[in-house]
């Protein structure tokens, strides 16, 4: 919980880091930049100075990227980002771009920040970037997609139809939190992409190896906790029984 808790103060967002499948002990150690600390002594109280606020962009939080754009001396304008309590966008849904020259058209999403509210839909919303440009060489110029805010700039497409529409986060009859559209009623449903990581694509499609570790390995019992020292343990086990003495000794 603590561990949760201290990613929500840093702002990563919860499905950018289950997209990456990385612990959060990892993210916490890569994007943190501690300047001084006390020693570990018992006369010192913990005291930490390190940096609090981080600028959030398409780089992810543990990439070299992100270490750039937050070097101690580099700052950045305040970017005001709107909370959202349900986020309702998620890998593989069909969205509507408001805004731009592409508005109107249709794309899925491909990824998310969810530190920005942004997501990058694929094909669409895109400039032209130039690539190993140099004083020689003019460079390769790609179109590259850029990101669209989620509370203005797209809004999702209800199945039923094909049409945008504005959506509610309702309850069914069963205690499913659904995705329903304002329009018609209907319920988008969430797609089956979401599970996917960087790593696999969906968990059930994955085969096991010769070196995971079976369930059956998993459900044994190979440590029972016990009052007793390390040492203890294996003179009990060996058969070892002290019969020794100890000498009086005092402590002052």
């Amino acid at each position: 919980m603590k561990l949760t808790l201290s990613l929500l103060k840093r702002g990563v967002g919860e499905w950018s880091k289950k997209f990456s499948n990385l612990p959060d002990r990892y993210i916490n150690r890569a994007m943190a930049q501690v300047y001084w600390k006390t020693p570990r002594k018992p006369n010192y109280l913990p005291r930490t100075i390190e940096r609090k606020r981080f600028h959030f962009s398409i780089h992810r939080p543990w990439t070299n990227e992100f270490h750039r754009d937050n070097a101690p001396r580099v700052s950045h304008q305040f970017v005001h980002v709107e909370p959202i309590k349900n986020w309702s966008f998620f890998r593989g849904d069909r969205v509507e771009v408001l805004v731009g020259k592409d508005k109107g058209k249709q794309g899925l999403v491909k990824e998310i920040y969810q530190e920005r509210n942004w997501v990058i839909v694929e094909g669409l919303n895109t400039k032209l970037v130039a690539n190993m440009k140099t004083k020689k060489f003019p460079g390769l110029y790609i179109q590259q997609e850029q990101p669209l805010l989620v509370t203005s700039q797209v809004q999702l497409v209800d199945p039923s139809d094909m049409q945008g529409t504005p959506i509610e986060w309702r309850y069914t009859e069963d205690g499913q939190h659904v995705r329903v559209s304002v329009r018609t009623g209907r319920i988008i449903p969430i797609p089956v992409s979401i599970q996917e990581t960087i790593d696999y694509s969906l968990p059930r499609l994955y085969q096991d190896h010769a070196k995971d570790t079976s369930k059956a390995d998993m459900e044994k019992i190979t440590y029972e906790p016990a009052l007793k020292t390390f040492e203890m343990d294996i003179m009990e086990q060996m058969g070892i029984e002290e019969d020794r003495i100890p000498k009086k000794f005092y402590w002052y």
